[in-house]
């Protein structure tokens, strides 16, 4: 059973994503992108269109998760520069 070329479309994209995020991960680019190709090829053998899809959702989640870290991240950041207790 042959995937979508829209759901190959998908996964390279949200792949992509992850990797330009990445970039700004706390522990350094050369920390994140082989665990972020590791838990890609580690589903790579699916076939079943519905189990791919579930699989972008998940990669999605881990998306809003590490954006929200960078959100954190940079919140405490200006908070510590800017607070009143100088």
């Amino acid at each position: 059973m042959s995937t979508s070329p829209a759901l190959r479309y998908q996964v390279i994209n949200i792949y992509k994503e992850l990797l330009e995020m990445g970039k700004s991960y706390p522990l350094g680019y050369d920390y994140f992108r082989p665990r972020l190709h590791k838990a890609f090829m580690s589903q790579a053998h699916l076939k079943d269109e519905e189990k791919i899809k579930e699989g972008i959702k998940r990669a999605e989640y881990v998306k809003k998760e590490i954006e929200a870290l960078y959100y954190l991240k940079k919140y405490r950041s200006m908070k510590q520069r800017y607070s009143s207790n100088q």
